[in-house]
């Protein structure tokens, strides 16, 4: 299966994409296809049932208000994250739901949206059930599983309790699944990483369509990082966290020090502020490009903020060309993940979240900064290994605490990789491909206390304000 860049770089919404997007999607599917089907107009009453860690800590992921909105029909991308709170307090008042936005009908949440926070569906942990009954009550119409498996990814089930999966039929010129596919094409065809990428995305569309598709992630991110440094307050959710990155920005741009020339790791400060400001921002139920999850959404833009802002050899002649490549190699090793691991921090901890953003992220930024395919391999791979073991753990069941933090320490890991891996030759130890392989073992052994269902770690050890 090929997966595309526009698959791991999706415009969403917060605060997660496995538990706010995933769940959207999935509601909006079935309704879709009840409307597909023309049945959707015999419906007089449909059950949504969230499991695992969906049931778990869907309340503080938004993941009830996300099925809300998908079972009206509204996308990730476009939904209005200004007016869709309202529209959603709307449905529990009046106890009426428009699905697919043109039926109505009858909806109590207390009763027809339930989260089984102790009992999981035996293929993933974010497992959902929508019903459909007729108008009588009396006779199912539908009824149909989903599983979110990361980054706002969403397969059926196949009726058997596995996921159906729908390969892309795309014909791409340069088809890998593993690192070591990947760089053998690099090698064979003198190729960089993002030459490849582009290549098999031209395969989709145009280049033009490519690029510009491209450049609008680039401006979604770039608008999350402005709006996040400029509001203030606290998060909801009941934590009480305060937003710090408009404070830290208006610090950073009226000190001297923020200046490299007379503090050499300024722009470490200027990265840890990217990174808040998209994180805060999507802990707020903001506009946020998923990269490749909504937990680990802050990484690569201010990776990239970083590159743009303080690396050699971009200037405002060649940057939108270096911006795409920066997304490209970094959709290329995330492709990787998602094929031969784990985006979800449900199923392997937050080491297939933050370790695979931080990867994505030190490999791309190696490639720009010179970098040969061993040298980018070598610090995708520098990325993970030191996040093995990372477990998500998220206090109140919130995309904050750790969240928020953990992302600006990982974009400071991911600068460190490739500025590691640049220094090398690109001969090492430990492959990426062996060390996705060790973190998805790792996930395995972890207890399922640690693989965000706020029962374990920090979730149980800090007491909620």
């Amino acid at each position: 299966m090929s997966i595309s860049v526009f698959d791991l770089l999706s415009i969403g919404i917060g605060p997660s994409s496995s538990h706010t997007v995933g769940p959207m999607r999935a509601a909006a599917r079935f309704v879709g296809d009840l409307d597909h089907h023309q049945r959707l107009r015999q419906v007089g009453r449909v059950r949504a049932e969230l499991f695992g860690s969906l049931g778990a800590t869907g309340h503080g992921h938004g993941s009830e208000n996300a099925v809300l909105w998908g079972l009206e029909g509204e996308d990730p991308e476009t939904v209005d994250t200004d007016t869709a709170p309202d529209r959603a307090a709307k449905i529990r008042s009046t106890g009426r739901i428009r699905l697919a936005g043109v039926h109505e009908v009858g909806f109590d949440p207390d009763h027809d949206l339930v989260l089984h926070r102790r009992r999981s569906l035996p293929f993933h942990p974010n497992g959902m059930t929508f019903t459909a009954w007729d108008v009588d009550g009396s006779q199912v119409i539908a009824e149909r599983t989903y599983y979110s498996i990361g980054g706002g990814f969403v397969l059926d089930d196949d009726g058997s309790g596995r996921p159906k999966v729908r390969p892309d039929p795309t014909a791409v010129p340069y088809r890998f699944e593993t690192a070591e596919q990947l760089l053998a094409i690099c090698h064979q065809n003198q190729r960089a990483i993002s030459d490849v990428a582009l290549a098999n995305e031209c395969a989709r569309r145009s280049e033009a369509e490519v690029r510009a598709g491209l450049l609008r992630i680039w401006r979604t991110m770039a608008d999350c990082v402005d709006h996040g440094c400029q509001t203030s307050g606290v998060l909801p959710g009941g934590l009480k966290v305060r937003r710090r990155a408009a404070e830290l920005h208006d610090q950073l741009a009226a000190s001297p020090a923020s200046d490299a020339a007379v503090d050499p790791l300024a722009a470490i400060d200027w990265v840890t502020l990217w990174a808040l400001a998209v994180n805060e921002e999507n802990a707020a139920g903001g506009r946020v490009v998923t990269a490749p999850t909504n937990g680990a959404a802050g990484i690569i833009p201010a990776v990239l903020h970083y590159a743009v802002r303080f690396g050699p050899g971009v200037d405002p002649a060649n940057q939108d060309d270096k911006i795409i490549r920066f997304l490209l190699t970094a959709g290329a090793i995330g492709a990787i993940y998602q094929q031969t691991g784990s985006i979800s921090g449900a199923q392997v901890g937050c080491q297939g979240e933050v370790g695979t953003a931080c990867s994505m992220a030190a490999g791309a930024l190696a490639e720009l900064l010179g970098g040969s395919v061993d040298q980018v391999e070598n610090a995708a791979e520098i990325g993970m290994e030191h996040h093995l073991g990372l477990t998500c753990d998220p206090v109140g069941g919130l995309v904050q605490i750790p969240c928020i933090e953990r992302n600006a320490v990982a974009s400071v890991k991911a600068i460190t990789a490739a500025r590691l891996a640049l220094r090398g030759d690109g001969r090492h130890t430990v492959s990426l491909d062996k060390v996705i392989k060790t973190m998805m073992e790792t996930g395995r052994d972890m207890k399922i206390k640690y693989k965000e269902t706020a029962r374990g770690g920090l979730a149980v050890n800090i007491v909620e304000c």
